[in-house]
């Protein structure tokens, strides 16, 4: 069953500087129970197309000015009214955010933040809605939930904060959870034990997700498909263990060369590097996006705008001279 259809999703921000293509005309579906990884470097649109989804890109000076996002085959959420988009917003669809000392108020205790959106999407009794809170703290894993309850975010370790986010998130058993660069921040065990819960949490409760990361090694654990993200957009998709095998574009190869090898390197080699930088998204060249950096530009790619076509293996890839 497809649970979400994107079609055409166009972002942009109106600036000073000119209209910024921060996601340009990104398509694509997820299926129930589907993990569906988002992978680019910083200033890609990953972050934007999770936001433009849940109907969170700041305006001004951001808009969403073209596209549809279809949730359960029926409601285009773009053409929802404000009241509508809050009752799916959190209960239907939620998200986790990437840095939660930026998302958790420190005002509020954790409790009263995770209780907020049960008494909203749940509703119950005062005593109800504390039960339920208590039991997602100790859900995700936080010891001693109902001392946790009464305490504020920066009384808690970074690991402990995201665990309050994702009780928050998943507080209301959503059918889609977005998670967006989850383990930011973290350092490696705490990063494994976030991975391990999601994915546990995934299975219990039998969402789909969409995970929004720079790191391909979370892509490799946790995600079935992905989708590699540059410029503003999408450049290959496939299953994950395709992408890892055959790479088809030059973007994607780069990033996977990039990857330290778990060997020492012999003496004198060093680590792969993409040369150059994301080109400004409100200035971007004419053909493909990626042609400053590729090693195998030739002319066509600077004239000619690349098509979103299949790639060797299923999946798509937009790439005039891939493999």
């Amino acid at each position: 069953m497809t649970l979400l259809k994107v079609h055409n999703l166009t972002t942009q921000f109106f600036t000073d500087d000119g209209v910024v293509k921060a996601v340009d005309g990104v398509s694509f579906s997820l299926e129930s129970g589907d993990t569906l990884g988002i992978v680019g470097e910083s200033g890609s649109g990953k972050s934007v197309t999770a936001l433009s989804i849940m109907r969170l890109v700041q305006t001004p000076p951001g808009r969403i000015v073209d596209g549809s996002v279809l949730f359960n085959d029926s409601t285009d959420l773009l053409k929802l009214r404000r009241k509508e988009m809050r009752s799916i917003r959190g209960k239907r669809i939620a998200m986790i955010f990437q840095e939660p000392m930026t998302s958790l108020n420190p005002v509020y205790t954790i409790g009263n933040q995770i209780a907020e959106a049960i008494q909203l999407h749940e509703g119950g009794s005062s005593s109800q809605v504390r039960d339920h809170t208590i039991e997602m703290i100790h859900t995700v894993g936080i010891p001693e939930p109902e001392r946790r309850y009464g305490e504020y975010p920066h009384q808690l370790s970074g690991g402990m904060r995201q665990r309050a986010m994702i009780a928050m998130a998943l507080s209301c058993k959503p059918d889609i959870l977005l998670a967006d660069e989850p383990t930011t921040a973290l350092d490696v065990t705490i990063q494994a034990q976030i991975l391990d819960l999601i994915a546990g949490l995934q299975k219990k409760f039998g969402m789909a997700m969409i995970l929004v990361t720079h790191d391909f090694g979370v892509i490799a654990e946790v995600t079935e498909r992905v989708i590699v993200m540059y410029a503003g957009q999408f450049v290959e998709e496939g299953a994950t263990r395709d992408i890892f095998a055959n790479p088809q574009h030059p973007y994607t190869q780069g990033l996977l060369r990039s990857i330290p090898p778990l060997k020492k390197m012999p003496e004198g080699e060093k680590l792969a590097t993409i040369k150059g930088v994301v080109p400004h998204l409100a200035r971007l060249p004419e053909g493909c996006n990626f042609q400053d950096r590729c090693p195998k530009v030739q002319q066509k790619c600077r004239e000619q705008e690349v098509p979103y076509d299949e790639r060797v293996g299923g999946g798509k890839k937009r790439c005039f001279y891939p493999g």
